[in-house]
């Protein structure tokens, strides 16, 4: 029998690398570069891994960035819209996760600066623990602090805490240069550190 033109997409890793060569992340992002490739050259199937594979993270990014559930899901269903229209235009498929947050960073930009507006910035207050409280949800807590950041310097810490992108990748996402996102980082990271240690002795942070 004949073979497709395109080759069907390969199966997603398992995280065991031989002989501990590569890392997770490592494994995946070379995977992520393959389904790239493929979808570039037509294969539908690798499109939908791709979509299954993103979507949680392109959503969950979407959410701390604007703070609302709703807004978040339009703004990922924009994003993908964005990334399949211009999905082959882009040169080099190892550089698909910064592609796609900057995508995501400006689609969101406009939105969330609107939305802001008129929304809180932190959902669910009434189920926060009282200051008092001895054991605090340290998920809330971490939301919390991450919700308090501003729009831009939220996203940063997410990418970089969260997705693991380094600060050029950063840098690229939103159209900084490297210093900049370096200084946002420190000022995320001591801001972040204050929400989550309100009682530290000294101000003073590494």
């Amino acid at each position: 029998m004949a073979e497709k033109n395109a080759p069907s997409a390969p199966e997603a890793p398992t995280g065991q690398a031989p002989n501990g060569q590569a890392t997770n992340g490592q494994t995946g992002a070379l995977f992520d570069e393959l389904l790239v490739m493929l979808v570039q050259q037509g294969d539908k199937e690798a499109a939908q891994r791709l979509f299954q594979r993103w979507n949680p993270r392109l959503l969950r990014s979407a959410r701390r960035y604007a703070g609302d559930a709703a807004l978040a899901e339009q703004l990922a269903q924009d994003c993908w819209l964005a990334i399949w229209r211009g999905i082959g235009s882009l040169r080099e498929a190892s550089r698909f996760a910064p592609w796609a947050f900057g995508i995501l960073r400006r689609k969101g930009a406009t939105q969330i600066s609107t939305a802001m507006r008129d929304r809180a910035m932190i959902q669910d207050d009434a189920e926060l623990p009282a200051d008092g409280a001895s054991h605090p949800d340290e998920r809330l807590s971490i939301n919390q602090a991450f919700a308090r950041l501003p729009a831009d310097q939220r996203l940063l810490a997410h990418l970089f805490f969260v997705e693991g992108l380094t600060l050029p990748e950063i840098a690229t996402v939103q159209s900084i240069p490297i210093g900049t996102a370096k200084s946002r980082l420190f000022h995320a990271r001591r801001k972040l550190k204050a929400a989550l240690n309100p009682v530290t002795p000294r101000g003073e942070y590494p």
